[in-house]
């Protein structure tokens, strides 16, 4: 499979677009650009049937994110919270993530 060109970044701050958790924001805790996807913190949410293990000795059912399209999310600028795409512009000679809306940089790790 082919690595897909993914938006986000692990820690980045994005809102859900479509699904049952559209309209959420949360906390990009894994990207995944060969499979084209992402896990946020606290959406998409599954319930996990386990037997007991080392790990956990009680078994049961455990809660937690499964990964989802990253075609499903979209980045929030920080400094105009709002749901935007993401463009590449130079500053002092580095390439940088930028809001398209406001122009402000979103971060300044590339």
């Amino acid at each position: 499979m082919s690595l897909v060109k993914l938006n986000v970044k692990k820690g980045d701050t994005v809102v859900v677009l479509s699904g049952k958790d559209k309209g959420k924001q949360g906390k990009v805790i894994a990207a995944m650009p060969k499979k084209g996807k992402v896990v946020v913190e606290g959406v998409n949410k599954v319930k996990r049937h386990t037997k007991p293990n080392q790990k956990a000795p009680q078994g049961g059912i455990l809660v937690k994110e499964a990964p989802m399209h990253a075609c499903k999310v979209m980045v929030v600028c920080p400094a105009c919270k709002k749901a935007t795409r993401v463009a590449h512009k130079e500053v002092n000679g580095k390439m940088v993530r930028a809001c398209k809306k406001c122009g402000e940089v979103i971060d300044q790790t590339k």
